[in-house]
């Protein structure tokens, strides 16, 4: 038996009044990329010439979709981020094998007592622009040096300098409290 001049098994042309059979797929919709509408060529044609992937998306939309598309839609991580246990990057060692093979050999750490600060007490070592590890007289000698430099007085009371002059109170203030920073 036939059915608008196509074969039961075979499928008719979803355009209105085609009778043809509908031999070539198209995607319904964006979100729905796996079901089909089916047409015969002259119809997809026409289909795929008026079918727009990104309608109704706006310009930020659109490039967020592009970029996904550049990694294939899988998660990434910064280079280097994802690391085994064993310090090795994605090696499954869990032996240890990989440093008798001289793969695991790593510089030794330097221990230059940082570890010991918290990350406040870091930073003001960054604003005074003085390394680790220091005494209280070298502290002491940096903050007096800076205020002569970035005292609004000294600046005909420039704003910035002032600014800079609230950041240095603030890091001194954050070591001459530190509990790490030997009284010497």
């Amino acid at each position: 038996m036939e059915t608008n001049g196509a074969q039961p098994h075979q499928r008719v042309c979803e355009a209105a009044g085609c009778k043809l059979q509908g031999e070539y797929r198209a995607p319904w919709a964006r979100d729905r990329l796996n079901d089909y509408r089916w047409f015969c060529l002259e119809h997809v044609r026409e289909y795929n010439k008026k079918w727009d992937y990104f309608a109704g998306l706006g310009a930020d939309q659109i490039e967020a979709h592009i970029r996904a598309d550049t990694t294939w839609r899988r998660p990434v991580w910064p280079l280097g981020a994802r690391r085994s246990g064993n310090g090795h990057p994605y090696i499954n060692d869990p032996f240890g094998l990989a440093d008798d093979a001289g793969l695991g050999e790593k510089p030794p750490p330097i221990n230059d007592g940082l570890e010991q600060l918290t990350p406040a007490e870091r930073s003001a070592l960054g604003v005074l622009e003085l390394s680790w590890p220091l005494t209280q007289a070298e502290l002491k000698s940096r903050y007096k040096e800076l205020v002569k430099i970035h005292h609004p007085d000294a600046n005909g009371g420039a704003r910035d300098a002032e600014e800079r002059l609230k950041e240095i109170n603030a890091a001194y203030s954050t070591l001459r409290a530190s509990e790490n920073l030997p009284l010497a």
